[in-house]
């Protein structure tokens, strides 16, 4: 609608959202009261409609006039003409709509109304006074219900004002709310004074400080280079004394709380007058940013660590070390696995510099004990919030005085296989991080890689190393039983007839003889062949180790009754273990064998077998030659024949550690020559309790 001067009253802001009505109350009493009438009103127009928002001495109910439609009320005339509208005599005035209340009621009495207008000149409502009786209104009636009318211009102006900057904080508010930075503002004395969701988020549960000379401001902040942070070197002090910062680094760290990395930018707020009346900062997280930074890092130092390390024993510190330095962490360890002895054994261990903490790491786990021994039981990463926690799988006391918390296991693969866990270790409480576990796993698969890689080229120069004498070897096994069966077939050919009676028997025995050697030689090569290649079957099912071992010595004992040699047994009652009988039956027969064919007259054999963590653990001692140190992981290479059985000419095949080993390792086992008090050889089988 739209009258003389008005304008366009439904392009206004409804004033109802804007005057209280304890406010348009006083009003409409100041107009009654001023122009001595019964009644006073104050309308505003919301579209088409007319709303009562204040009245006073109102004669009918409320509800008649809270919501009407503009046409149907005087002061609709009032709205399209822009004009003061004066009625004598309600009840004879044509103007009177037929709608209106006052038709309704059959109301008598006069009006007097002007329109209430904003700064613009735009028409808001309408402000008028109403009397119970028909009467003239006096040029003093008129301007009071125009003071009334300006009184409420300026009221509603000022509330507009009021509800404009209220609309434009609660949007500045919901912009800064929705920034990924942190927005912080101080007045010139340094009073925080805005603070954004974003940086209540920042500041945590530390809360947000009043001042910037609150200590709290600036406890554990660092700048990029370490030093700590000076309540002069705020960033919104800086700026209140005229600094423009852009991307001024910060580091929040501490005892007890993962380090954060920040990017601040700040700002004086400079007023109309140009001196400086606040600062503003905007504090961004780059700490994710940081951490892809150091991840990289960290990759390609534990990589240039393994590169130049012969083993993953030399490696392992090096390895730790650029995983604490970069990421953080208070301790790393690295165990490697024996799947044999059912155990993880610890190969190197870093902390941080300065931790003062006491930090005592085990020689060796079980397997599924401790932290590193249930990561290669689960197979997977393991992450633990806080070790303190019970059933952390760290021992309270452990967790105590070394004063950690979070710890993560990752297990060192290759394929299929556990080769070892790397566990680290943090100084506070941190929940599963998969970002950083996905890293960890990488850099367990560039270990596994590493020790994978070692052990080829280990093997590699193995072969190398042993290929001639390999080829010797063999050479020499058969050829040896070949020249003895050839000479002695020539022989045969060319003797005479007395001579085949009288030599012959003894001959054709040495021919039987070097045809069975040359047989089993040949047999146990195709046995080793089919070990290795996986082609032999293996079948594992309960066995009592401990009644095969018996039966065993006693064949032996039974084979040699007549020789000076004393075979002495520790065995327990029973040991279950999972293994192919016919297998196994065959390693101890070949390590009781080499025992005795090693054993000088009166020598001492020793077989006993016991139970270690989770593994049965069989050795085989003997106070024969002995084995140099530096040959014993050669005897199992094949057909290796140590340099003091060669000096006594000493039969054998050199291929029975070999394929006891071959045989073992098919048990998920090992077997080692190992460290023996006096003149002998200690042989040890190590196999598991438990199929894995």
């Amino acid at each position: 609608m739209t009258g003389g001067s008005g304008g366009d009253a439904r392009s206004v802001i409804p004033a109802r959202s804007v005057l209280t009505s304890g406010a348009a109350d006083q009003v409409a009493a100041l107009v009654a009261r001023a122009t001595h009438s019964t009644c006073g009103l104050v309308h505003f127009v919301d579209g088409n409609r007319l709303l009562l928002y204040g009245g006073h001495g109102l004669r009918v109910p409320r509800a008649d006039f809270d919501d009407l439609p503009i046409g149907d009320t005087l002061a609709g005339i009032v709205v399209s003409t822009g004009e003061e509208l004066v009625v004598e005599d309600l009840a004879a005035d044509a103007r009177v709509p037929a709608g209106s209340p006052i038709r309704r009621h059959g109301l008598p009495g006069a009006y007097l109304a002007r329109p209430i207008r904003d700064e613009r000149g735009a028409i808001l409502g309408v402000c008028c006074a109403v009397d119970a009786e028909p009467r003239r209104w006096s040029e003093d009636d008129r301007a009071a219900v125009a003071d009334a009318a300006q009184v409420g211009t300026l009221l509603i102006t000022e509330q507009l004002a009021r509800h404009e900057v209220d609309r434009q904080r609660r949007f500045l508010d919901a912009v800064l709310d929705s920034l990924h930075d942190g927005v912080t503002a101080c007045d010139a004395d340094g009073r925080i004074v805005l603070v954004n969701a974003r940086m209540q988020q920042l500041w945590g549960a530390a809360g947000i400080p009043g001042e910037l000379d609150d200590e709290q401001a600036i406890a554990g902040l660092t700048d990029r280079d370490g030093k700590p942070v000076k309540p002069d070197d705020i960033s919104l002090y800086r700026a209140l004394r005229g600094e423009r910062l852009r991307d001024h680094e910060l580091i929040l760290s501490g005892r007890g709380r993962r380090t954060r990395h920040y990017v601040v930018d700040a700002t004086p707020i400079i007023g109309p007058d140009g001196r400086t009346v606040g600062a503003v900062q905007a504090v961004q997280d780059v700490t994710r940013r940081k951490r892809a930074e150091r991840f990289r890092t960290c990759e390609l130092n534990v990589i240039t660590a393994l590169a130049d390390a012969p083993s993953v024993e030399a490696a392992g510190s090096r390895v730790l070390e650029a995983i604490v330095r970069t990421l953080g962490w208070t301790h790393a360890e690295l165990w490697l696995v024996d799947d044999a002895a059912g155990v993880a054994r610890s190969v190197a261990e870093w902390h941080a510099p300065g931790w003062a903490a006491g930090i005592e790491v085990p020689a060796e786990l079980p397997y599924g004990t401790g932290l590193a021994g249930r990561a290669w039981q689960a197979g997977k990463p393991l992450w633990i919030r806080d070790v303190e926690r019970p059933q952390s799988l760290i021992s309270p006391e452990t967790a105590q005085e070394s004063q950690l918390h979070a710890a993560l296991a990752i297990p060192v693969r290759h394929g299929r296989d556990a080769l070892g866990v790397l566990t680290v270790f943090a100084d506070s409480a941190e929940s599963p991080d998969d970002e950083l576990v996905a890293l960890m796993s990488g850099i367990a698969a560039h270990i596994g890689q590493f020790i994978e890689r070692r052990m080829v080229e280990d093997l590699q120069r193995q072969l190398a190393r042993t290929k001639d004498e390999y080829l010797a070897l063999i050479g020499h096994e058969l050829r040896t039983p070949l020249t003895s069966i050839g000479a002695y077939t020539e022989l045969l050919r060319e003797a005479d007839a007395k001579t085949l009676v009288q030599d012959g028997p003894a001959m054709l025995e040495v021919v039987d003889r070097n045809t069975t050697r040359l047989r089993h030689i040949i047999s146990e090569l195709l046995e080793l062949s089919a070990l290795d290649t996986g082609h032999a079957a293996v079948q594992l099912a309960p066995l009592d180790l401990a009644e095969l071992v018996r039966e065993a010595v006693a064949d032996t004992r039974g084979a040699i009754e007549d020789e000076p040699l004393l075979i002495e047994e520790d065995l327990p009652e029973h040991l279950v273990v999972p293994g192919d009988r016919r297998r196994l039956r065959q390693v101890v027969d070949n390590l009781l064998g080499n025992a005795v064919k090693y054993s000088p007259d009166g020598g001492r054999i020793t077989v006993a077998l016991r139970t270690d963590g989770g593994t049965a653990e069989l050795s085989v001692s003997d106070t024969g030659i002995g084995v140099a140190p530096e040959e014993r992981e050669k005897m199992f290479t094949g057909l290796y024949r140590t340099s003091r059985a060669r000096d006594r000419a000493i039969p054998g095949s050199g291929l029975g550690l070999t394929l006891s080993r071959a045989v073992v390792q098919r048990h998920h086992g090992s077997i080692q020559l190992t460290e023996h008090d006096g003149p002998g050889t200690t042989v040890v089988v190590r196999l598991p309790l438990e199929i894995r």
